[in-house]
């Protein structure tokens, strides 16, 4: 997506444009660090986490903040939904970046920072709040935004107990021949959906997956946008829940 990016940046007049070919997936393999908006921290479905002391917490913090010292981080592991995006602050950005690297260690993929941690937040006007801290249990519900399909529907379609549904699976061909694939997939390139919808039948519904979920969500756009009934799953496959069986190329009949 990074070079198709940089691309229509180019006809936009932009001249100076690079591409970092690796990726957000490199990024994180290199346990570095990643950084949550305000919009997301204060209103998406994640688990925030104020890792300062106590005493700290209680006199002010963000919003909606769990307190968890980070001297007691890594025993909170267990606590902490491994599907859910957490985000960290601390005291210092040499403590936010251990926790990051504690938490990635531990296979935990969606984590991020506030960035500027609790006085950036502040210096932004960010809300917070202070007092005792009543919610002392981490709770953490998996919500479906506009056009997600549920793990068991998506589960249902893949084992052919669903079959007013077919899935669509939007990575490369080297990814899917690599990798496998699920029963009762069509394999459709992202960037080949736009030409090859005539494929695709209107009768059913659309199931979109990719790898971690991003090509699926532009390639439900598309689809939405061309008029077809369709879903997709924002979930990474390597994920334990997404446990649909895995198949051979070769092994695929539609």
């Amino acid at each position: 997506m990074s070079p198709a990016s940089a691309g229509l940046a180019k006809k936009l007049g932009y001249t100076d444009v690079r591409v970092y070919l690796e990726g957000e997936p490199v990024w994180l393999e290199a346990f570095l660090p990643t950084y949550s908006s305000e919009e997301f921290i204060l209103h998406g479905n994640v688990v925030l986490v104020d890792m300062r002391p106590r005493n700290q917490v209680i006199e002010g913090r963000i919003q909606g903040a769990y307190s968890v010292p980070f001297a007691t981080l890594e025993n909170a592991l267990g606590d902490l939904a491994r599907n859910a995006p957490i985000v960290l602050y601390g005291e210092d950005e040499y403590q936010e970046e251990e926790a990051i690297f504690i938490l990635r260690a531990e296979g935990f993929r969606n984590v991020s920072l506030v960035r500027g941690g609790y006085q950036g937040w502040l210096k932004n006007d960010g809300a917070i709040e202070s007092g005792p801290i009543f919610a002392t249990e981490i709770t953490w519900v998996r919500q479906l935004g506009r056009g997600e399909v549920s793990v068991a529907d998506f589960r249902r379609a893949a084992s052919g107990e669903d079959t007013s549904a077919i899935i669509i699976d939007a990575r490369t061909r080297e990814e899917v021949a690599e990798l496998g694939t699920f029963r009762h997939t069509i394999n459709m390139p992202l960037d080949e959906i736009p030409s090859r919808m005539d494929e695709l039948p209107r009768d059913k519904t659309l199931y979109v997956h990719c790898a971690t979920g991003a090509r699926a969500d532009m390639a439900y756009s598309e689809l939405v946008n061309n008029g077809f009934d369709v879903k997709f799953l924002l979930l990474d496959i390597q994920d334990a829940e997404c446990d649909c069986e895995i198949i051979r190329p070769e092994e695929q009949v539609i």
